[in-house]
Parts: structure tokens; C-alpha cells; sequence
């Protein structure tokens, strides 16, 4: 059995890869956008809690406001138990 470790990352490629290897998406929370600018970002998984309050967003758009909001990614890689995680959250730079 292996430790469970988070790591930091702001590398786009490293962090979509991460997601949608995961299952996840790229959105924001609904009502908290402003114009064209998305909102409070966040990863949907499915089965998450909120389910219904997230939108999706395009990966271009996400990353547009995560460089913009000065963002960082905290993720686990893997489980303890080796199986795929859905930890993950963002942290300010």
C-alpha cells in the first residue's frame, strides 16, 4: 500500500489530464459569473455534491480565470490504496 500524497501544480496540461483521467470537468458555480467572465471555478465529478449548482465551462475559459485569479491546483494523485482520487482543490498561489 502507498501513502496518499497531494501535490501543487499550475501546469494546464498536467491538471486537465489529472480531471478527465479522474472523470471529472472543468466548471463554476452558477450565479456567481460575471458578463463573460466564469465564476467560482471548481472540478465536477460525477455523483459530487452540488451536481446541480455547477455549469460547465470550456477548458480554455476555466484556465483563462484560474491564471487571472492566481490560482494553484492541489490534487491527490492516487488513493492510498493505489485506486483514482477526486481530491482536489484550489489554492492561491
Amino acid at each position: 500500500m502507498s501513502d496518499s500524497q497531494t501535490r501543487t501544480t499550475t501546469d494546464h496540461d498536467e491538471i486537465r489530464s489529472w480531471v478527465e483521467e479522474n472523470g471529472g470537468a472543468p466548471a463554476s458555480v452558477r450565479g456567481t459569473e460575471h458578463g463573460d467572465e466564469a465564476g467560482v471555478l471548481r472540478i465536477d465529478f460525477p455523483g459530487g455534491t452540488g451536481e446541480d449548482q455547477l455549469e460547465h465551462v470550456d477548458w480554455d475559459t476555466w484556465f483563462e480565470k484560474f491564471e487571472d485569479a492566481g490560482l494553484a491546483f492541489l490534487y491527490q494523485p492516487q488513493r492510498a490504496d493505489g485506486g483514482g482520487s477526486t481530491f482536489a482543490k484550489l489554492v492561491r498561489r
